[in-house]
């Protein structure tokens, strides 16, 4: 069935799951996006209007606040890892080491915790 475009409401569903995964790639590792395209275009349109209101956090935000503030814990308070940031904050990053290492590691953990985000929200739909 078509609406008055001509266009049918699953293409309409595809498209918008398209889009908003072609503005978010930089969200999630190359590896994760194929799943998330094949779980998407199964997805009711419902479910594809969910993503519209899931909060990612910005791997570039988060690096730049591990780089000025990583060394008190202010990166892993912010990706939910709380247990982990009170310990940075304790122990000043870990005389600076955590801190150092968590500069590199930081980008891919911010995009694995997204791509959890995501995939959690779809399971609940």
């Amino acid at each position: 069935m078509q609406n008055d475009n001509g266009v049918s409401p699953a293409t309409k569903k595809n498209n918008k799951a398209e889009m908003w995964l072609m503005s978010h790639t930089s969200y999630f590792k190359p590896e994760h996006l194929h799943v998330l395209k094949e779980r998407l275009s199964r997805m009711p349109e419902e479910s594809v209007d969910m993503l519209m209101m899931i909060e990612l956090k910005n791997p570039t935000t988060i690096l730049l606040f591990s780089i000025f503030l990583g060394e008190i814990g202010v990166d892993r308070f912010m990706l939910g890892d709380t247990g982990m940031g009170v310990a940075k904050l304790l122990t000043l990053g870990g005389c600076l080491v955590w801190w150092f290492i968590d500069i590199f590691l930081v980008g891919g953990r911010t995009k694995v915790k997204n791509f959890e985000t995501v995939m959690q929200t779809l399971n609940l739909s």
